[in-house]
Protein backbone atom coordinates (compact mmCIF):
# COMPACT_ATOMS: atom_id res chain seq x y z
CA UNK A 1 0.00 0.00 0.00
CA UNK A 2 2.97 2.39 0.73
CA UNK A 3 3.88 1.66 -2.99
CA UNK A 4 1.25 2.86 -4.48
CA UNK A 5 1.06 5.95 -2.70
CA UNK A 6 4.66 6.39 -3.32
CA UNK A 7 3.78 6.35 -7.20
CA UNK A 8 0.82 8.23 -6.70
CA UNK A 9 2.84 11.15 -5.07
CA UNK A 10 5.42 11.01 -7.79
CA UNK A 11 2.97 10.55 -10.42
CA UNK A 12 0.98 13.74 -9.41
CA UNK A 13 4.14 16.17 -8.71
CA UNK A 14 5.15 15.13 -12.15
CA UNK A 15 1.95 16.19 -13.68
CA UNK A 16 2.08 19.39 -12.03
CA UNK A 17 5.27 20.67 -12.74
CA UNK A 18 5.24 19.66 -16.66
CA UNK A 19 1.65 21.78 -17.03
CA UNK A 20 2.84 24.71 -14.49
CA UNK A 21 2.19 28.02 -16.64
CA UNK A 22 0.54 31.20 -16.13
CA UNK A 23 -2.91 30.99 -17.69
CA UNK A 24 -4.83 34.19 -19.14
CA UNK A 25 -8.96 33.46 -18.79
CA UNK A 26 -10.29 36.26 -21.24
CA UNK A 27 -14.15 37.59 -21.15
CA UNK A 28 -14.64 35.92 -24.67
CA UNK A 29 -14.18 32.86 -22.79
CA UNK A 30 -11.00 31.80 -24.26
CA UNK A 31 -7.71 31.10 -22.34
CA UNK A 32 -4.47 31.44 -22.98
CA UNK A 33 -1.47 29.35 -21.98
CA UNK A 34 1.06 32.12 -21.24
CA UNK A 35 4.17 33.49 -19.55
CA UNK A 36 3.32 36.61 -18.26
CA UNK A 37 5.87 39.36 -18.62
CA UNK A 38 4.74 42.65 -17.38
CA UNK A 39 0.86 43.82 -15.98
CA UNK A 40 0.50 47.71 -16.31
CA UNK A 41 -2.04 50.12 -16.34
CA UNK A 42 -4.02 49.21 -19.13
CA UNK A 43 -3.10 45.70 -20.88
CA UNK A 44 -0.77 42.42 -19.55
CA UNK A 45 2.47 41.79 -21.97
CA UNK A 46 2.83 37.50 -22.22
CA UNK A 47 4.36 35.40 -24.48
CA UNK A 48 3.01 32.08 -25.54
CA UNK A 49 3.88 29.02 -23.25
CA UNK A 50 5.12 26.98 -26.24
CA UNK A 51 7.48 29.75 -27.64
CA UNK A 52 9.11 31.74 -24.91
CA UNK A 53 11.44 32.87 -27.21
CA UNK A 54 8.93 34.11 -29.79
CA UNK A 55 6.48 36.85 -30.23
CA UNK A 56 5.53 39.27 -27.82
CA UNK A 57 1.68 39.58 -27.43
CA UNK A 58 -0.47 42.15 -25.17
CA UNK A 59 -4.55 41.94 -24.14
CA UNK A 60 -6.35 44.89 -22.72
CA UNK A 61 -7.10 44.19 -18.92
CA UNK A 62 -10.81 45.26 -20.03
CA UNK A 63 -10.78 41.48 -22.17
CA UNK A 64 -9.23 39.92 -19.02
CA UNK A 65 -11.21 38.29 -16.41
CA UNK A 66 -8.03 36.33 -14.53
CA UNK A 67 -4.82 35.60 -14.52
CA UNK A 68 -4.02 32.32 -12.92
CA UNK A 69 0.07 32.50 -11.96
CA UNK A 70 1.89 28.96 -12.19
CA UNK A 71 2.66 29.36 -8.36
CA UNK A 72 -0.82 29.22 -7.71
CA UNK A 73 -1.63 32.83 -6.72
CA UNK A 74 -4.65 34.97 -9.50
CA UNK A 75 -5.09 38.79 -10.17
CA UNK A 76 -8.95 39.03 -11.07
CA UNK A 77 -10.05 41.66 -13.11
CA UNK A 78 -13.77 42.91 -11.93
CA UNK A 79 -13.54 46.42 -12.82
CA UNK A 80 -12.05 47.36 -15.71
CA UNK A 81 -13.29 49.64 -18.24
CA UNK A 82 -13.94 48.88 -22.20
CA UNK A 83 -12.44 51.43 -23.99
CA UNK A 84 -13.34 50.42 -27.74
CA UNK A 85 -10.25 49.51 -28.47
CA UNK A 86 -9.42 46.08 -30.29
CA UNK A 87 -8.90 43.24 -27.14
CA UNK A 88 -6.28 41.15 -28.48
CA UNK A 89 -3.38 42.85 -30.20
CA UNK A 90 -0.42 41.10 -32.06
CA UNK A 91 2.73 43.07 -31.30
CA UNK A 92 5.26 41.28 -33.61
CA UNK A 93 4.52 38.26 -35.86
CA UNK A 94 6.78 35.46 -37.98
CA UNK A 95 4.66 33.47 -40.32
CA UNK A 96 7.54 31.44 -40.93
CA UNK A 97 7.58 30.03 -37.30
CA UNK A 98 3.78 29.40 -37.14
CA UNK A 99 4.54 27.34 -40.43
CA UNK A 100 7.20 25.73 -39.01
CA UNK A 101 4.41 24.88 -36.08
CA UNK A 102 2.18 23.26 -38.34
CA UNK A 103 4.14 21.37 -40.41
CA UNK A 104 5.57 19.49 -37.41
CA UNK A 105 2.28 18.82 -35.86
CA UNK A 106 1.18 17.43 -39.38
CA UNK A 107 4.65 15.50 -40.29
CA UNK A 108 6.94 14.76 -37.19
CA UNK A 109 6.46 11.21 -35.68
CA UNK A 110 9.65 10.41 -34.99
CA UNK A 111 9.17 10.02 -31.50
CA UNK A 112 7.93 6.11 -31.70
CA UNK A 113 11.41 4.74 -30.04
CA UNK A 114 11.23 6.93 -26.99
CA UNK A 115 7.85 6.60 -26.78
CA UNK A 116 7.92 2.57 -27.19
CA UNK A 117 11.61 2.57 -24.68
CA UNK A 118 9.67 4.66 -22.02
CA UNK A 119 6.48 2.60 -22.08
CA UNK A 120 8.12 -1.00 -22.06
CA UNK A 121 10.51 0.24 -19.63
CA UNK A 122 7.72 1.90 -17.38
CA UNK A 123 5.39 -1.56 -17.72
CA UNK A 124 8.45 -3.40 -15.84
CA UNK A 125 8.86 -0.94 -12.98
CA UNK A 126 7.36 2.90 -13.32
CA UNK A 127 10.35 4.40 -11.16
CA UNK A 128 12.76 2.82 -13.31
CA UNK A 129 10.46 4.23 -16.54
CA UNK A 130 11.24 7.79 -15.02
CA UNK A 131 14.87 7.12 -16.49
CA UNK A 132 14.08 7.17 -19.68
CA UNK A 133 11.37 8.76 -19.72
CA UNK A 134 13.12 12.10 -18.20
CA UNK A 135 16.24 11.37 -20.59
CA UNK A 136 13.77 11.30 -23.96
CA UNK A 137 11.57 14.04 -22.60
CA UNK A 138 14.08 16.41 -22.11
CA UNK A 139 16.50 15.76 -25.51
CA UNK A 140 15.64 17.27 -28.36
CA UNK A 141 14.76 15.08 -31.34
CA UNK A 142 17.56 13.92 -33.62
CA UNK A 143 17.53 15.22 -37.18
CA UNK A 144 16.66 12.26 -38.80
CA UNK A 145 13.85 11.43 -36.80
CA UNK A 146 12.42 14.97 -37.92
CA UNK A 147 10.61 14.14 -41.11
CA UNK A 148 10.57 17.56 -42.22
CA UNK A 149 8.72 17.89 -45.99
CA UNK A 150 11.60 20.53 -47.28
CA UNK A 151 14.59 20.46 -46.47
CA UNK A 152 14.53 24.26 -47.98
CA UNK A 153 12.52 25.12 -45.14
CA UNK A 154 14.54 24.30 -42.93
CA UNK A 155 17.39 26.77 -43.48
CA UNK A 156 14.62 29.20 -42.41
CA UNK A 157 15.78 29.82 -39.04
CA UNK A 158 12.32 30.80 -37.61
CA UNK A 159 10.97 27.51 -39.41
CA UNK A 160 13.50 25.36 -38.33
CA UNK A 161 12.78 26.95 -34.90
CA UNK A 162 9.13 26.43 -34.79
CA UNK A 163 9.60 22.79 -36.18
CA UNK A 164 11.81 22.04 -33.62
CA UNK A 165 10.25 23.38 -30.68
CA UNK A 166 6.54 21.72 -31.84
CA UNK A 167 8.29 18.17 -32.69
CA UNK A 168 9.89 18.44 -28.92
CA UNK A 169 6.87 19.23 -27.39
CA UNK A 170 5.33 16.74 -29.13
CA UNK A 171 7.75 13.92 -28.50
CA UNK A 172 7.70 14.88 -24.70
CA UNK A 173 3.70 14.56 -24.56
CA UNK A 174 4.42 11.33 -26.53
CA UNK A 175 6.56 10.11 -23.52
CA UNK A 176 5.15 11.47 -20.81
CA UNK A 177 1.69 9.84 -21.96
CA UNK A 178 3.35 6.77 -22.56
CA UNK A 179 4.91 6.79 -18.95
CA UNK A 180 1.28 7.75 -17.77
CA UNK A 181 -0.48 4.51 -19.42
CA UNK A 182 2.38 2.31 -17.77
CA UNK A 183 1.89 3.57 -14.32
CA UNK A 184 -1.90 3.41 -14.66
CA UNK A 185 -1.19 -0.01 -15.54
CA UNK A 186 0.68 -0.78 -12.99
CA UNK A 187 -1.10 1.20 -10.54
CA UNK A 188 -4.45 -1.07 -11.18
CA UNK A 189 -2.77 -4.40 -11.34
CA UNK A 190 -1.30 -3.19 -7.11
CA UNK A 191 -4.81 -2.56 -6.57
CA UNK A 192 -6.22 -5.78 -7.83
CA UNK A 193 -3.40 -8.03 -6.57
CA UNK A 194 -4.31 -6.38 -2.99
CA UNK A 195 -7.94 -7.04 -3.41
CA UNK A 196 -7.23 -10.25 -3.99
CA UNK A 197 -5.07 -11.09 -0.58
Amino acid sequence: MKNIFLYAVIFLTHLATCYAQDTIVLKSGDIIQTKVKQVNATEVIYKKYDYLEGPVYAVLKSAIVEIRYENGSKDIFKDEQENGTTPVIRTETNEMYLKGQKDATRYYNGYTGAGTGTLVTSLLSPLVGLIPAIACASSQPKDKNLQYPDPGLMKNKEYNLGYNQRARKIKKNKVWTNWGIAFGVNLVAVLLLSVDE
